[in-house]
């Protein structure tokens, strides 16, 4: 199951929830106690070498240098 984020409408704090994509779930901040929540966009991130590449990091741009341990 995904951790979903979620926003309080009250405090302003972020929660995560672990729970199903097409969940229906109410949710209470566990900050505040808020019961407005609203689901934030995340981004998922990940650091991704590829052997094929030389173990190059596709995590970071192409140009300048990669700030990733290694390499």
């Amino acid at each position: 199951m995904p951790i979903f984020e979620y926003k309080c409408e009250k405090c302003g704090k972020i929660s995560e929830f672990l729970e199903k994509a097409d969940s229906k779930s109410e949710h209470t901040c566990s900050h505040c106690g808020g019961k407005k929540l609203a689901k934030q966009f995340s981004a998922f991130a990940a650091h991704v070498k590829n052997p094929s590449d030389g173990g190059k990091c596709h995590t970071c741009p192409s140009s300048g240098s990669c700030p990733h341990s290694g390499h």
